[in-house]
């Protein structure tokens, strides 16, 4: 709170400040971490509604995917900068083979193969208005792969009831030195902190991680994600989890749980 002051129009209008009494503003935080140009190095405006069909499916037109550094953030309990930036087919397609070539990686996703299999499938990405393939690094370092999806588009559409502006993600760590739960923590608050941030329309995350991926699952939890069904896909008996926007902002999950114990660097 701070009294005495002329705040800024920008600053009033996007919520920054508020106007708490004659003179007086307030700051709130979970205000401050709704305000994309902190961490959007490319911070865009919404994308004017137009309704559109693919597959047979209705949903709004989604914007051009974007290119180059999405977003950057510091982790305190690393003391690393975490990003996110789009994923290069050219650049990136050596290391992206590796990593689905990694057996633990595999496992999940099924998806090993040689260079021409994976140019092919990341072309199919890059034609499809649906799906941010992205680069997680930390200070600079790549070590891993995340596809950031509209839920209303996506197959999980029909097993969560997806609204107009769900997002969903899905991730490999190719990287085995940083499949820590101190990285996981940070990599998983991030991503829901870039959805949400990437357009305010955006109320909920969704996601369908396996049903005995345990790991993953204590990760989500400690991120602040709910449990709240299974359901088959074809490939895998799938948990839905969810996040809304509104308790992601209000109990301040840019952090781990408060009931979970924070993560320490010695156990990435």
């Amino acid at each position: 709170r701070v009294a005495g002051l002329t705040a800024p129009a920008a600053l009033r209008d996007s919520g920054v400040l508020l106007d708490d009494a004659p003179g007086t503003w307030l700051a709130q935080r979970e205000l401050l971490w709704q305000q994309p140009a902190l961490w959007l190095p490319q911070a865009r405006p919404a994308m004017a509604q137009q309704y559109v069909l693919s597959h047979g499916q209705r949903h709004p037109r989604r914007r051009p995917k974007p290119a180059g550094a999405l977003y950057q953030r510091f982790i305190p309990w690393l003391g690393r900068t975490f990003s996110f930036r789009a994923l290069d087919p050219d650049a990136d397609l050596a290391m992206f083979n590796r990593w689905m070539n990694d057996p633990a990686v595999a496992q999940i996703w099924q998806e090993q193969g040689d260079l021409a299999q994976h140019r092919r499938y990341l072309a199919e990405l890059a034609a499809n208005p649906h799906i941010y393939p992205m680069i997680a690094s930390l200070d600079g370092e790549p070590f891993a792969y995340f596809e950031a999806y509209w839920a209303k588009e996506n197959r999980i559409a029909p097993f969560c009831d997806a609204a107009d502006y769900d997002r969903g993600w899905h991730v490999l760590v190719g990287e085995p030195a940083y499949r820590g739960k101190a990285v996981a923590v940070a990599w998983l608050t991030s991503i829901s902190h870039y959805l949400f941030l990437d357009d305010a329309r955006t109320q909920r995350i969704v996601g369908e991680p396996r049903n005995d991926h345990a790991q993953q699952i204590r990760n989500l939890d400690r991120s602040g994600y709910a449990k709240v069904k299974e359901f088959d896909f074809p490939h895998k008996r799938a948990l839905l989890v969810t996040l809304l926007r509104e308790r992601y902002f209000t109990d301040a999950l840019w952090w781990p749980r408060r009931d979970a114990p924070l993560p320490s660097a010695r156990s990435m």
